[in-house]
Parts: C-alpha cells; structure tokens; sequence
C-alpha cells in the first residue's frame, strides 16, 4: 500500500515537472539524473511536508 502511494506521488511530481509525458513514453530510464534526482528530492519534501502536517493535525 505504501509503494502505490509512492508511485502517485512519483507520478505526480514527474507531471508538475512535465516529465511525465517522457516516462510514459520512454519510461523511467529515460530521465537524465538531474530529472531523477529532482524527482527523488520533491518526492523527500513533499513526505517530510505531510508527515509534519500529520504531526501537528494529531497534536490538536
């Protein structure tokens, strides 16, 4: 369940970023390493964002 929720959100950054029209096509070798590593560094804040978010909705 969690690896579903990583690839939406993989999916989702690849497509904010306009990649993903390339994975779909070529798939997800196709990105230089700076694409890929774009990817990786929003997919690690945007997870540090919503486990904070998580953290302060428990704490009220």
């Amino acid at each position: 369940m969690a690896e579903d929720k990583n690839m939406k959100l993989k999916y989702e950054i690849a497509e904010e970023l306009g990649l993903l029209e390339k994975v779909i096509k070529n798939g997800w070798k196709s990105l230089s390493a700076k694409e890929t590593g774009r990817i990786g560094g929003l997919i690690t804040k945007r997870k540090k964002m919503l486990s904070t978010e998580k953290e302060n909705n428990s704490k009220h």
